[in-house]
């Protein structure tokens, strides 16, 4: 029985899944604000009358976080907690119909790319005026930057063409005009996220402006850092390199996930490269923009891998070293060309692969921080914890990368801005410093 009055107006939001589904979630909150609704996200409900559960439908783990989601607030929704409830994102977009069957409680699924008919069911209007305009989840220090939607690589493992169709490029001016808007209400650091940022431009331009972008991104005033996530490998446009290079806002810093280093895996994944030419490209970028922080995650498990390919890949982690890395253990996902192969390693392999390659990287993680000891370097403040202050470098991204702990007794940072501080330990994954100075936004 519902103990609390519910406000017909106030909206309810929780987002599963990556940086741009988070990002889609602002955007819809930015919508409901200007259409007078009342909007909180990731808070408890309390007295929302309407729930919107933003979904991830990339992989195995990830679908079935959504689904308890959806069940969780479809109790509620029959205990009179809730009066509506919506679906949107990317398991609603792939799965709509058999969810909208086992799972009948929920009022309205909508897909990836339904913004204008979700807001349509709310008795809202869409207001193109708005593009671009969004209420930020994330400290008004950063915020994700998402600059083209969908993907058009043949990936084998990948379901992210089904749910978010083809490459969709957010032309330059409109990109600057939304950097100028976070700058302006403080935000310090932009982060580029894309299904595939190294195609920026080509469905647009009829080549790829990667560059160009991030020239454009680097004269709006006060962002100080901007950083790049998701660069395919195949195709990289290597000018990209010089403009990171030479521009001092811009993070010495690429997420670029390589999957797999052995030329039989490479090829099954319709990766469109091999081992020799990702050596190649890895040995490019580092020697184009010295002391860069690479990023790359790989996938453990994938039809076929032999334990020889299983070796060959950790072998080539502790030879390359990247700075960050992560792994996914394969998800046999439905209408994609992988799932026309056999899924022949057994779960626990998978898992102990994973872990085995983690191990190599952990290795490598402690001794890259130990260098930094004595060092200084220039952090973002992200917020104060406990007795401490946590910042990142520009080698580091929110929330999957290292961070850096500096006491707060006797120091007094300001969160949101940039400091200068002096590395006195290091552990696998932190850092501990004090401070020596503050540091202007910009540079």
């Amino acid at each position: 029985m519902r103990t609390k009055t519910l406000k017909k107006n106030k909206v309810h939001v929780v987002t599963l899944g990556c940086s741009k589904n988070l990002y889609d979630s602002e955007i819809l909150m930015g919508q409901l604000a200007a259409n007078k609704f009342e909007v909180e996200h990731e808070t408890d409900p309390d007295d929302a009358s309407i729930v919107i559960i933003n979904t991830c439908g990339f992989i195995d783990n990830a679908k079935q976080e959504s689904i308890d989601a959806i069940l969780r607030y479809a109790d509620a929704k029959k205990r009179g907690w809730v009066e509506k409830l919506f679906v949107t994102g990317c398991l609603s977009q792939r799965y709509r119909d058999d969810l909208s069957k086992e799972i009948p409680e929920v009022d309205a699924y909508f897909g990836a790319s339904d913004l204008p008919r979700l807001l349509k069911a709310l008795d809202a209007d869409y207001k193109r005026e708005l593009m671009g305009e969004r209420l930020l989840t994330t400290p008004r220090h950063f915020a994700y930057f998402k600059i083209s939607e969908g993907c058009d690589r043949p990936c084998s493992f990948c379901a992210i063409p089904l749910m978010r169709g083809k490459h969709v490029s957010t032309p330059i001016e409109e990109l600057v005009a939304e950097a100028r808007r976070l700058a302006a209400a403080g935000a310090r650091e932009i982060l580029l996220i894309a299904q595939d940022s190294t195609s920026y431009g080509l469905d647009l331009y009829g080549k790829r402006r990667l560059a160009d972008l991030l020239r454009a991104l680097s004269d709006v005033e006060d962002i100080g850092w901007i950083r790049l996530h998701y660069a395919f490998p195949a195709g990289f446009p290597l000018e990209a390199l010089d403009v990171i290079r030479e521009r001092p806002n811009i993070c010495k810093y690429l997420d670029m996930p390589i999957q797999h280093i052995s030329d039989r895996m490479l090829s099954s994944m319709r990766r469109g490269a091999t081992k020799a030419k990702t050596e190649e490209l890895v040995a490019t970028i580092r020697e184009r923009v010295p002391g860069i922080a690479l990023r790359t995650t790989l996938i453990a498990g994938y039809p076929g891998e032999t334990r020889k390919e299983h070796e060959e890949m950790l072998a080539w982690t502790a030879k390359t070293r990247f700075d960050r890395l992560g792994v996914f253990v394969y998800s046999h996902e439905e209408n994609t060309h992988a799932f026309t192969l056999q899924d022949d390693v057994p779960a626990k392999e998978k898992k102990r692969r994973a872990e085995a390659v983690m191990a190599v990287q952990q290795e490598i993680s402690l001794g890259i921080n130990a260098a930094k000891v004595g060092k200084t370097l220039k952090i973002l403040v992200d917020r104060k914890e406990g007795k401490h202050f946590v910042g990142r470098t520009e080698h580091d991204s929110p929330e999957v990368d290292n961070e850096v702990l500096v006491s707060a007794a006797g120091y007094a940072l300001r969160v949101g801005e940039f400091a200068a501080v002096r590395v006195t330990a290091a552990s696998e994954y932190d850092l501990t410093a004090v401070p020596v100075g503050v540091i202007g936004a910009r540079r």
